[in-house]
């Protein structure tokens, strides 16, 4: 039995293809993406401050405004705005840790914080939900008459600084730390909108006072809507999970026929972060005359159709009932 590991560290949109061929046939094949590796977060360095310091600014800007006009609905945005503050915080650690170099113990980096900051991120927005259904529910028992013009500027602002920080983070969807922090930006601005159009209708009916708690409790509704992709994406993706948008029984189709592939077993795919795909598997190929060619050519093709960059093919030429984890049951 003959055994060909294949290990290739390339992006989820890669570029291979510094190869090294290390001797002959029973050696190991090492196939290395471009050595500047551009994992998405890379390039939102500039987003990331600019929407921390605009969106810090306007939490501050909306509590003042918001205790000085008895608006709920406006502190209620404060609080999810500071959430934003943080989840952009912890998005953009995250996106720096995911370029550290892998160590002697960290094999893989500190790739694995950014889905560990995304799933930081759903968790913070639900608990900002509660304190804000909470006092919702207070104030709609006690309703209280707000300075509705302050209320409509303020949020006014709010709807165009959540916009523009929103569209600063529009490309890059298919990274999950990326899609989070565009999310809680585009739900922000959602939410700014609401309230100056229930501030609105207060100022021109002179009353509807219960509008502003019951707008609290709109935007809590729109939180969690907007939350829930995020928290099961993250959560499927801390426990090793294959990453949505890839088909593993597509996968698992494709190796089966690879030329000269008579089994497929032991096949795991799992995200590294939130934009690199990881996949070991053993293949079965009694006829390997040319090893190197086709573990090239079967990762490239990991890499071009299913975006799974960071591939590890085991290659047996003998009985795959001989493998200890060829049954399906054994991980």
């Amino acid at each position: 039995m003959t055994h060909d590991a294949h290990h290739d560290h390339g992006e989820n949109h890669h570029d291979h293809d510094h190869d090294h061929d290390h001797g002959g046939p029973d050696h190991h094949h090492h196939d290395h993406g471009h050595h500047g590796h551009s994992h998405a977060p890379k390039d939102f360095g500039l987003s990331f401050a600019v929407g921390v310091g605009l969106n810090t600014g306007f939490v501050l800007i909306e509590v003042l405004v918001g205790l000085s006009s008895h608006s709920l609905a406006l502190l209620a945005d404060a609080g999810h705005n500071f959430s934003d503050v943080m989840a952009l915080l912890m998005a953009w650690g995250a996106s720096i840790m995911a370029r550290r170099a892998p160590s002697a113990r960290r094999t893989y980096g500190l790739r694995k914080g950014t889905i560990l900051a995304s799933l930081g991120n759903a968790v913070l927005l639900l608990i900002a939900v509660g304190i804000i259904a909470s006092e919702s529910a207070r104030r709609l028992m006690e309703p209280t008459a707000i300075a509705t013009l302050p209320v409509m500027i303020t949020a006014a602002i709010g709807v165009l600084i959540n916009t523009a920080t929103a569209l600063m983070f529009l490309r890059g969807q298919e990274d999950l730390n990326i899609r989070g922090a565009f999310l809680h930006m585009a739900t922000d601005a959602a939410v700014s909108l609401a309230v100056v159009v229930g501030a609105g209708v207060m100022m021109v009916s002179g009353g509807f006072v219960w509008l502003d708690p019951a707008l609290s409790l709109i935007i809590a509704g729109v939180i969690v809507i907007g939350t829930w992709g995020l928290l099961r994406d993250s959560v499927d993706l801390a426990m090793d999970a294959a990453p949505r948008n890839v088909d593993v029984a597509a996968v698992r189709t494709w190796l089966a026929h690879r030329p000269g592939v008579t089994d497929v077993h032991d096949l795991h795919i799992w995200a590294m972060s939130t934009t690199e795909t990881a996949l070991t598997v053993h293949l079965t190929r009694p006829e390997n005359s040319d090893p190197d060619g086709f573990l090239h050519g079967t990762c490239e093709g990991l890499a071009d159709r299913f975006h799974i960059g960071h591939c590890t093919l085991q290659i047996e030429t003998g009985d795959a009932a001989l493998c200890r984890l060829s049954p399906a049951e054994t991980v």
